[in-house]
């Protein structure tokens, strides 16, 4: 970011150690506080007196510089809880409101920016976490996600849109940053182009894949495509009922085809403006790896003898002493770098054979069955916006499965969100949980509202389909269940569930029918 621009956010932050003391003392209320704490990234929790900072990792790279940041950070400021987020980033829990400016403005000699991690605001642009050394990958589109999502940043302090805007890019063989149904998904081809889609989007109501608008997007005018998206929001979209303020809804209003043709009119008068062409290049990865390595942790990249350790903390809650371990690890193994995945999951790429093993020790928390991957958002403990507490619902359920000796792949990766928000993308998942409630004898029961058949596949997105309402308590046994019966036909989850859908829902329905 220009010198100027980050002048002008450290004057944001000045100016906001007073809206945060305000809110503090009681002198604000949660809903206007909101409305001027989102902006630069941060919120308060449910508990009063603790705030959570989100800390935007362009592309979800966390280099070194970041990581030793956040290393520092968490020691010197003694954050208890640190939250790997579904966009990419790291958000920083149970803040005081003194801490949290005082975090914003370290984090900016680190690269790291909080402006528009909340409100209304372009939010963290994300990228398939292993590209530029995914096997199979169509190309590294990480130099175009880390462009656009500098370029946003710049222009958000000056436009008004209706809401939040999420724009994605893939590396044609991993959308698990959903390109189909985000606000803008780029994916890359092996023609050297992207394909484009627009206005999709999750959440409760209304969730719709993204409209593809052009096939062959060259890389060097990403940014016109951009622009383009922003200026069509912000003529299209509704700025009355906040609820219907999301890019999908333009769907509804203008039709699929109404929609291409206003935003391909906005591209075309964006190119004509001139000044936004990239001229960029992935950036080669100059290290040789050396020896060989076997575990189900340590995937090898297309560089040969180079690996990518995987390390996914139970419910994306990472250790307070985790950046350090690994920082003083990464300082010692050159070209390293770590990259958040939207499944609450750290990759640590570029290392040799000797060094994976060093990584993989340090990690050995990590989870160790495709179920253990699931994903929770931070949930109702912690967020004012919750329902259902989805960190303590997971914890359960992996306690009950472990107990259970359930094998792995007999349950596939749950998502679950605590609310209708969808923070955890649960309508893409196998299996997703949305909290709610449930009526039992006319008294209102803590439960989750379940979905099936979900997909992020790449060419293979699709939506799960409600498959009945559970009653929190009776999650453990559900899906203990499932399991067992999943593992006695010697099928892993999806083929059982395809093979057996008639015994599954029946499994199901004894569930959603409890009293």
């Amino acid at each position: 970011m220009t010198q100027q621009w980050t002048e002008a956010f450290r004057q944001e932050i000045e100016a906001f150690k007073g809206t945060i003391t305000a809110f503090d003392r009681g002198e604000l209320d949660r809903k206007a506080y909101k409305g001027l704490s989102g902006g630069l990234g941060s919120y308060a929790q449910r508990e009063d007196g603790k705030h959570m900072l989100r800390l935007r990792l362009p592309a979800g790279r966390l280099t070194l510089e970041r990581l030793k940041f956040l290393a520092d950070a968490v020691e010197r400021e003694q954050v208890g809880r640190l939250k790997l987020t579904t966009c990419e980033t790291i958000q920083l829990h149970d803040l005081s409101a003194q801490q949290v400016p005082a975090l914003m403005e370290a984090a900016i000699d680190s690269g790291i920016y909080s402006k528009g991690g909340g409100g209304d605001n372009p939010r963290n642009v994300m990228c398939s976490p292993l590209s530029g050394v995914q096997p199979g990958e169509a190309f590294d589109p990480l130099p175009w996600a880390e462009a656009a999502g500098e370029y946003l940043l710049s222009l958000c302090r000056d436009i008004h849109m209706p809401r939040k805007l999420k724009v994605a890019f893939s590396n044609g063989v991993d959308d698990s940053v959903h390109t189909a149904f985000r606000d803008m998904g780029f994916l890359a081809q092996a023609d050297g182009t992207f394909s484009l889609r627009i206005a999709g989007g999750l959440g409760a109501a209304n969730p719709k894949m993204g409209v593809l608008v052009e096939e062959r997007v060259p890389p060097r005018e990403v940014l016109y495509y951009v622009k383009a998206m922003v200026d069509t929001f912000c003529a299209h979209g509704n700025y009355e009922n906040r609820a219907r303020a999301r890019t999908r809804y333009m769907q509804d209003t203008l039709g699929p085809d109404g929609l291409k043709d206003a935003y391909l009119a906005n591209v075309a008068a964006a190119k004509a403006a001139g000044g936004l062409d990239l001229d960029l290049s992935p950036a080669a990865v100059d290290k040789a790896g050396d020896g060989q390595l076997s575990d189900p942790r340590a995937l090898p990249q297309k560089q040969p003898g180079l690996y990518a350790v995987k390390y996914h903390p139970i419910g994306g809650l990472m250790p307070p002493e985790m950046p350090a371990r690994l920082c003083a690890l990464l300082e010692h193994m050159p070209g390293s770098e770590i990259r958040v995945a939207p499944d609450e999951t750290l990759y640590v790429i570029n290392l040799t054979a000797s060094e994976a093993q060093r990584v993989l020790e340090a990690t050995s928390d990590s989870a160790a069955t495709e179920f253990e991957h699931s994903v929770a958002c931070i949930g109702a403990a912690v967020c004012q916006q919750g329902v259902r507490d989805s960190q303590s619902t997971l914890r359960a359920v992996v306690d009950a499965v472990r107990e259970a000796g359930i094998p792995d792949g007999a349950l596939p990766k749950i998502c679950i969100s605590g609310c209708p928000s969808s923070c955890s993308a649960h309508q893409a998942g196998a299996i997703g949980f949305q909290g709610g409630i449930k009526p039992v004898n006319k008294v209102p029961m803590p439960a989750f509202r379940m979905f099936l058949d979900g997909s992020d596949g790449t060419g293979r997105a699709r939506f799960g389909e409600p498959a009945g309402t559970i009653l929190e308590r009776d999650l453990p046994a559900l899906l203990v269940e499932l399991g067992r019966a999943a593992a006695a036909s010697g099928q892993d989850w999806r083929s059982w569930s395809a093979a057996h859908a008639q015994e599954r829902d029946a499994i199901i329905a004894k569930y959603d029918g409890a009293q």
